[in-house]
């Protein structure tokens, strides 16, 4: 959840919560898709268990807030692929199908849907986590109802007719979800602000000037290439680090003598968060340059210094991906599209992307 928890006190929540929650939702899956006779034999059905189980291990701190921040260059799918092939050495090839799901590589598609799809384990889960800890009663969706209507045809995951609404209620309540927590204003600003310290940190570090960080963390920063191959050291370190690693580095920053990250840790940390203003046209650079001149002449900031205040961004929501279609099966036994199957007009809308611009802040300048 990032910083959400700025937002949502509740939405303190982990990824191991969301791991084993996962685990479950799979279990429930395979009981189903065998009570319908789709052939799942127990080899695929523990590859199953395992690949869900450790979808989301290559995540590092902050989650997505920190995507690409801490280790450049690479996803977090990536680094779960390299933590796989690691403990499948480790634990003598039992990986080796659960890796083969995980890439996409095996015959039988449906597995890889099952984990990674616009209707998969991984999201039903998050969804209804998510929706019980911040108390955002959109995201209660029925994740229940919506695996017992999951079936396979040709190897590919569908979900039965008589299941079409409770998908289009999934996928309107993940949109909300989305407005309302994931991209929420104030999260917004909040992940702005921890990226712009870790920018400035090695930007600093890169300079020569010293910044005090956890060891592990100080060596992500100071490097740009990285091995993650099976001597797994770099995978240790990755591992090794957490959010209060970052925590520590926002309270010793908060205290050093450059402005910039001495004021963008303490903005986190007694939560002087950034205003954050939406609006539906892009940011005219005028009313940016106008603001960030406010904050250089009362600080005495560069530039570019001031940019890691003022600054613009946009934002997009999409609740439904037409290039990767959920096919819905019809009594009569046809598959068909889930927005053609769907006839009203509320599921044309899943279609249409919405796009909010906005600009970031200090507050002081209202």
């Amino acid at each position: 959840m990032g910083l959400s928890y700025l937002v949502y006190p509740g939405a303190h929540h982990t990824r191991f919560h969301h791991a084993l929650g996962c685990l479950h939702l799979m279990q429930k899956a395979v009981q189903v898709l065998r009570s319908k006779n789709v052939s799942i034999s127990s080899a695929e059905e523990d590859a199953l268990y395992k690949t869900i189980l450790l979808h989301d291990i290559g995540h590092g701190p902050f989650s997505h807030a920190l995507e690409y921040q801490i280790v450049k260059n690479v996803t977090h799918e990536q680094l779960s692929v390299h933590f796989m092939e690691y403990l499948n050495h480790e634990f003598n090839g039992s990986l080796t199908l659960a890796i083969k799901i995980f890439k996409g590589i095996y015959h039988r598609p449906f597995m890889l849907e099952l984990v990674s799809s616009q209707l998969d384990m991984d999201r039903l889960d998050y969804l209804k986590r998510d929706s019980f800890y911040t108390g955002v009663a959109e995201g209660n969706i029925n994740s229940q109802r919506l695996i017992t209507m999951l079936n396979v045809v040709d190897d590919r995951l569908v979900v039965e007719e008589k299941g079409l609404y409770s998908v289009e209620n999934f996928l309107s309540g993940r949109r909300l979800m989305y407005w309302q927590v994931y991209l929420h204003k104030t999260g917004i600003g909040a992940e702005h602000l921890l990226q712009s310290v870790v920018r400035r940190i090695v930007e600093l570090r890169t300079a020569g000037t010293d910044v005090n960080l956890p060891t592990k963390l100080a060596y992500f920063f100071d490097h740009e290439y990285y091995d993650f191959g099976l001597n797994g050291q770099d995978l240790k370190r990755f591992a090794g680090l957490d959010d209060a690693d970052l925590l520590t580095a926002l309270k010793l920053g908060a205290g050093h003598p450059d402005f910039v990250l001495s004021e963008l840790c303490n903005m986190l940390l007694n939560r002087q968060l950034l205003k954050i203003k939406f609006s539906r046209q892009p940011v005219p650079e005028d009313k940016v340059n106008k603001k960030k001149s406010k904050l250089q002449k009362k600080y005495g900031l560069s530039d570019h210094e001031a940019s890691y205040f003022v600054f613009t961004g946009a934002i997009s929501n999409l609740a439904y991906a037409k290039a990767k279609p959920i096919m819905i099966l019809t009594k009569k036994g046809k598959l068909v599209e889930l927005i053609k199957a769907g006839k009203e007009d509320s599921f044309k809308a899943l279609l249409k992307p919405v796009t909010k611009y906005y600009c970031c802040y200090p507050k002081i300048q209202d």
